[in-house]
């Protein structure tokens, strides 16, 4: 970034280069120390640019000049990446915006920019299906290898994942090798009888059974004819093998080579080019293909957490026995067994997942608020457990673990975000929480005013600390719902004996305070007051607030909920087959196939695509005649439209206007000249007149005289004597 802002000849200040710093740092994570070192030390006259078009791009990003940004993004390739990643960059720029101006421009040019994706990427799906789907993984080498879903989840570019062919696509990735739209009760009741597997009740993909060869880089194979998934559960230990060509595929191969192209199997290379693989039996296929799919491990993790939740309210309503050595009872082993197994898996999410440094994991971990209440809920069971343990806070202990209880049942909100239906209102719920603790706010402050003023007038002997707080909050509070003791506050109504008023006594507990019924008649109005502000005003306040933003977020809940759909389902891709508590055989069995056997994990790669070499330019190339498909297609509508017909037709009056003042100027010349041209002709004539009559000049001609077209008015001559 450096070297091309200074072959701009505008060099950038340090403090601004250490503003972007971090933000650069989020694109790279094995070359970014590399990649800032060579930023701060690349000098214009040894080391030029190899992405000039990029170079200035990011350059007139960081500069916030939008005409030049969008020029360069034009001139330059790998375009969806590119306006994703300046979204990004603008996003988090305009947080370091000193004037409020600059950030609102920064975050307008951000949503031209995700536009500007949109369109191309729409392009593209309406072109080719697969290609585009390979185009939101594929790793960008001019972005340090981040995909599209990548910077666009980073950019919190909600509109583009909510576009058809992103849903698409994570659909496919959330059913897997299953067909999509298959009834949930067939997954129920294959997931509780697995031999339904081989009976045919769920329909599967497509599989190849017999060999396929393995085609080495050396052969150029055409790498956008073949299916960006990785996830092929028919190859050994991790290894995949290309799917069944689609007939669209198969054309376009034939277009490129000029030659009839076979479907997979049938290529034929030679013994010392292919590289054969070994098939997986089929029922080892069909039973990789049901469990290893993201909804399969939804399902296994919901049925598993609901039997969790029975488990857990069992122990505490049934089965909590005392401290040691009379406890804990058999179930509340397996409790304490169930919990532990869900704190691996959460060590798992936050340290072991992807290919990033285990600080950046941990960041991106930390990122997800559903990542606070677990870590929330464990760390209170363990300190329940730990009270539970010893008969001195045995009651603390019991008393964490049924708090932590609602903590857990509350997960369950996470759970059913997927959910069509209720994921929209969820996000409503959510937002309207915001307006609940602005109502608290309001509602707080009018009942400590009431509170403390009651408390003050109606038992100013009483200094209990418990019942004073019980008095101003707790009595308040529950009479807004109606809960209204009059036989304690109205004078007329109070039926307290053997009270008294000695302050020692009542901290004592030996009697009750009286209460003071001097000035009850303003305990009386303000109790009135009270509820008119609390019932009417603040409640009405609340569901105002409530509808303004149901009817706000309502229009917006889908896109909302499709932007987290994407976080979901990476969460449930990346999770083991089996759920707790027998997700510990699942990290076992990890631990032996990455340590031991060295094997690397495929699931790292589903979400992302390395091509290269021609692969690569082949996919730009494509992905720039999109771009410009879409670009011309821009151009003709906003040359159709009425905005530019009504420039146009402003452009032409404009331009009619001018010349008709032109003509007017042009008028008054002639006038002008005209009169100068009469006065010249009578002077002339006057002239003429006057040396025809003096005896100077003798001339046997007569004077000239004007044709008649040209004659003008003359002064009359006068005859000689």
């Amino acid at each position: 970034v450096e070297s091309c802002l200074v072959n701009i000849d505008m060099p950038p200040t340090p403090s601004k280069f250490h503003k972007v710093r971090p933000l650069l740092m989020s694109f790279s994570f094995s070359q970014t120390k590399a990649f800032l070192e060579a930023a701060q030390t690349v000098k214009y006259d040894t080391q030029k640019s190899f992405m000039p078009w990029v170079d200035l791009f990011i350059w007139a990003i960081l500069q916030n000049r939008k005409e030049m940004a969008i020029y360069f993004w034009e001139m330059g390739s790998d375009s969806v990446t590119s306006a994703l990643a300046a979204t990004k960059i603008l996003m988090e720029l305009s947080h370091f915006a000193l004037e409020a101006e600059e950030a609102l421009a920064m975050k307008e040019l951000a949503r031209t920019f995700e536009e500007l994706a949109i369109g191309v990427f729409n392009e593209c799906y309406r072109n080719s299906e697969s290609r585009a789907f390979r185009l939101l993984v594929r790793c960008s080498g001019r972005w340090q290898g981040a995909t599209c879903l990548q910077l666009a989840y980073e950019a919190d570019a909600r509109n583009f994942f909510a576009q058809d062919g992103v849903q698409s696509m994570l659909t496919e990735y959330w059913w897997g090798q299953m067909e999509q739209f298959t009834p949930v009760w067939k997954l129920i009741l294959t997931f509780f009888c697995p031999p339904l597997i081989y009976s045919g009740l769920i329909d599967f993909k497509v599989m190849e059974e017999d060999r396929v060869p393995d085609v080495p880089d050396g052969m150029e194979p055409e790498s956008l004819d073949m299916d960006l998934k990785t996830s092929n559960p028919d190859t050994i230990d991790g290894e995949n093998l290309p799917e069944e060509m689609t007939k669209e595929d198969q054309e376009m191969k034939e277009e490129n080579t000029n030659e009839p192209v076979a479907p997979g199997p049938t290529v034929e290379l030679s013994r010392e080019t292919v590289r054969v693989q070994r098939i997986r039996p089929f029922w080892l296929r069909r039973m990789k293909q049901f469990w290893s799919a993201p909804v399969t491990a939804f399902l296994g993790n919901l049925v598993m957490y609901f039997a969790f939740l029975f488990l857990y309210s069992y122990v505490l309503l049934l089965d909590f026995k005392p401290a040691p050595p009379d406890g804990p009872s058999t179930s509340e082993g397996i409790l304490y067994f169930w919990i532990f197994t869900m704190v691996c898996e959460e060590i798992r999410q936050s340290f072991f997942v992807g290919s990033a440094p285990v600080a950046q994991e941990v960041k991106r971990y930390l990122q997800d608020s559903w990542n606070h209440v677990d870590i929330t809920a464990l760390l209170l069971f363990m300190v329940g457990l730990s009270c539970r343990m010893t008969p001195q806070t045995f009651e603390a202990g019991r008393t964490i673990l049924c708090l932590d209880f609602m903590i857990f049942t509350l997960r369950l909100i996470h759970i059913f975000a997927v959910n069509k239906q209720l994921g929209p209102k969820i996000i409503i719920v959510r937002k309207m929480m915001k307006d609940v603790f602005l109502f608290l706010f309001f509602l707080g402050v009018w009942l400590i005013a009431y509170g403390v003023t009651t408390e003050g007038l109606l038992h100013p002997s009483d200094m209990r600390l418990t019942w004073i707080f019980r008095r101003v909050f707790y009595r308040p509070y529950m009479q807004i719902f109606g809960q209204i003791l009059l036989d304690e506050i109205d004078a007329t109504r109070i039926t307290i004996s053997n009270c008294t008023d000695d302050p020692l006594a009542i901290f004592m507990e030996k009697a009750p305070p009286c209460p003071n019924t001097y000035a009850n008649w303003l305990v009386i109005l303000l109790l009135v007051v009270f509820l008119l502000v609390a019932n009417i005003l603040l409640l009405n306040l609340l569901i105002a607030m409530f509808s303004y933003t149901f009817s706000k977020v309502q229009g917006n809940s889908d896109i909302y909920w499709k932007f987290q759909r994407y976080n979901l389902i990476v969460e449930y891709h990346n999770r083991p087959v089996l759920a707790p508590p027998f997700i510990i055989i699942s990290h076992i069995h990890t631990i032996i196939k990455r340590k031991i056997r060295k094997v690397e994990s495929m699931k790292v790669k589903h979400f992302k695509l390395e091509l290269t070499g021609p692969q690569d330019s082949r996919m730009l190339i494509w992905e720039a005649v999109q771009k410009e498909n879409y670009l011309v297609n821009i151009a003709k509508l906003k040359r159709d439209s009425d905005t530019e017909r009504l420039r146009r037709t402003s452009q032409k009056v404009d331009q009619a206007l001018k010349h008709l003042t032109e003509i007017k100027d042009q008028e008054r010349r002639l006038k002008v000249l005209e009169s100068e041209m009469e006065s010249l002709n009578n002077a002339i004539s006057w002239l003429i007149e006057a040396l025809s009559q003096s005896e100077v000049i003798k001339c046997t001609t007569p004077p000239p005289r004007l044709k008649e077209g040209l004659k003008r008015r003359t002064p009359p001559q006068t005859q000689k004597p």
